[in-house]
């Protein structure tokens, strides 16, 4: 077998993953059980479940995900009284995000397309675990901040682990990503190449060069063409 053109490395969450109705639905569950717990969670809604993430993002962007999650939730429970049943909550929450946590139509399709020419890998600073979100077997290898000392992107580090996996220099390295600054800007910054994944046609950020842009995954096989050619 020849050896790989380059390495493609994928970001999870609203890359691979359609993470947003999977959160929705298990905001829904968590709603539905302090209903059923307390009458006092009669005037608390999905909205106020929803910004309670937004709440504590700021203070703890740096933390795992999980824990900006429970403390999410915690501030959802105190609404209700219900903040001593918090790992209950929790535990439920979870449990219904990744039975609802599908891939996008486009992604195994993708995948399966970039396996024969190209090593695939999955980073992601986010609670994606591929094998539980409809994506076991995908790839080579799998990196989630916070284990083994990953930083979260868009720290040098994390790129510095993705290149370490891949076991190719950074230039043959692709990273495919929605997020402007953690997926384009700083893979570059680490000497990556990048495919900016832009499924809203949102307009490009002024200074953001990626070496490719695509609305779908399925565009990823015909560009990356190009954007591997001059690291063979």
């Amino acid at each position: 077998m020849s050896a790989p053109r380059a390495a493609v490395v994928f970001d999870a969450d609203e890359t691979l993953i359609d993470l947003r109705p999977a959160v929705t639905g298990a905001l829904a569950a968590v709603l539905e059980e302090m209903r059923r717990r307390t009458p006092a969670a009669a005037d608390v809604s999905l909205a106020d479940l929803e910004g309670d993430w937004g709440s504590v993002f700021g203070a703890l962007s740096a933390a795992p995900v999980q824990e900006i999650r429970r403390a999410a939730l915690a501030r959802s429970l105190a609404r209700a009284g219900l903040g001593a049943h918090l790992d209950e909550f929790a535990a439920l929450f979870f449990a219904r995000r990744y039975a609802l946590s599908r891939p996008f139509p486009d992604a195994l399709p993708t995948l399966a397309a970039l396996r024969p020419h190209h090593l695939l890998g999955f980073a992601t600073n986010g609670n994606s675990r591929a094998e539980r979100c409809g994506l076991a077997g995908q790839f080579a290898f799998a990196l989630y901040a916070h284990e083994g000392g990953l930083p979260k992107k868009p720290a040098p580090g994390f790129f510095a682990g993705v290149v370490a996996a891949a076991g190719l220099p950074a230039g043959r390295i692709v990273h495919v990503g929605d997020s402007p600054e953690h997926d384009v800007v700083a893979a570059q910054r680490a000497g990556l190449r990048t495919v900016w994944l832009n499924r809203a046609g949102l307009p490009r950020p002024p200074g953001l060069e990626p070496d490719a842009e695509v609305s779908t995954l399925s565009d990823l096989p015909g560009v990356l063409v190009d954007v591997t050619s001059t690291n063979a």
